[in-house]
């Protein structure tokens, strides 16, 4: 029996139709997918993520792990064949280094040795760590054969001969981490008093309004400089973090607080609000689940862009030496050791956490742009 053939416009009218029922979460996808540089940015920032999950795993040894006879090692280069002898010869590897050092100026420098081959293994064994804190493990994603042999720096080492690969990646999770917990906290703040300030009004709204501009009076630079200063200098290395956090996220809720107040005030009066009060709603359930979806779009467009600020502060903090510190590792502090121009030039692989931070702030930058616009429901 033949199938009847379809008409041709059945496929373009089964489009809108399936547009039409479909969730608004699938709306939102469909529309997302078609941001080129978002869908860019979502997987960008989507790896960085996982360094900073899987960071004991994927690093090739602990952050604090350094070898004094390798300072200021220069990268090494990672091969797949060695064709220096007889036939091809199969295997990852990198050559070993040559080191001299000036009988004037006492200075160490290195060179490529290509007779020495340091073999490099994929799940290799290395420094012992715990995996989410669950069972202690001893495998790495990638690390030399032997262990206890030379060293392996793929991208170089700093003035300790500490490898600089195994420090981003660590520091990748403090810097994630603080950004996204500051984000987290100023954006409760923010919605919460600027949607109290905007719905309530009367002396509420003077007092928090107020508050919010005596915050907003105060310089950013010097305030984030005099409270992180305030901190403590014996304090450990995990309270220092958190309290950096705090500081933060004290000087990151203001601007949203203030946008938060102007919707509310332009929203509270329309007819969906009025009907839900009519319902018998309360004023809890109006402005978080009446008001604030309505703001889905904006509220998005915010978080995405928080968080690279919450990043770049910490960075900045951390680089002026009044942030995180060590044995702490964070991007801010790996460029500390980028302030001196002769570090610069004889080590120019100290500026690789930069190109880090910049990554994830323009990821995290394209990704918002096309979450603002796909959830967006006035936009085609």
């Amino acid at each position: 029996m033949t199938q009847p053939t379809p008409e041709p416009g059945a496929t373009v009218a089964a489009e809108p139709r399936a547009t039409s029922v479909a969730p608004p979460r699938k709306l939102l996808w469909w529309r997302f997918r078609k941001h080129r540089l978002a869908m860019a940015g979502l997987v960008v920032t989507g790896l960085f993520c996982f360094v900073a999950v899987f960071a004991d795993f994927l690093a090739p040894y602990d952050s604090g792990h350094f070898n004094a006879d390798y300072t200021y090692a220069p990268p090494q280069a990672l091969k797949v064949v060695d064709t220096s002898g007889d036939g091809w010869d199969w295997g990852l590897y990198v050559n070993g280094y040559l080191s001299e050092r000036d009988p004037d100026t006492l200075e160490q420098t290195f060179t490529v040795d290509e007779s020495t081959r340091i073999p490099v293994r994929l799940f290799a064994r290395g420094p012992s760590y715990e995996l989410f804190g669950l069972f202690e493990t001893d495998i790495h994603l990638i690390g030399p054969a032997d262990p206890d042999g030379q060293p392996m720096y793929l991208l170089g080492a700093d003035r300790l001969g500490r490898d600089l690969v195994s420090r981003i990646v660590h520091g990748t999770r403090v810097s994630m981490s603080v950004g996204l917990v500051g984000v987290a906290v100023a954006f409760v703040l923010g919605i919460v008093l600027g949607g109290v300030s905007g719905y309530v009004g009367g002396r509420t709204d003077t007092v928090i309004q107020r508050m919010v501009e005596f915050f907003m009076s105060l310089p950013t630079l010097p305030l984030w400089l005099g409270l992180a200063a305030a901190i403590p200098r014996d304090w450990g290395p995990l309270t220092r973090y958190f309290a950096i956090t705090v500081v933060l996220s004290f000087v990151a809720w203001t601007g949203l607080a203030r946008e938060v107040r102007g919707r509310f005030l332009s929203l509270r009066e329309e007819d969906f609000v009025t009907a839900a009060l009519l319902d018998g709603v309360g004023r809890a359930g109006i402005i978080f689940r009446h008001i604030l979806p309505s703001l889905t779009s904006h509220l998005i467009a915010t978080l995405t862009l928080s968080i690279p600020a919450m990043i770049l502060a910490e960075t900045a903090l951390s680089f002026l030496g009044l942030g995180l510190q060590p044995p702490v590792v964070s991007w801010g502090v790996l460029l500390q050791e980028a302030q001196q121009i002769r570090v610069i030039s004889s080590a120019p692989w100290l500026l690789l956490p930069g190109l880090a931070v910049v990554s994830v702030v323009l990821a995290l930058n394209f990704l918002g742009d096309g979450l603002r616009d796909a959830a967006d429901p006035y936009r085609r």
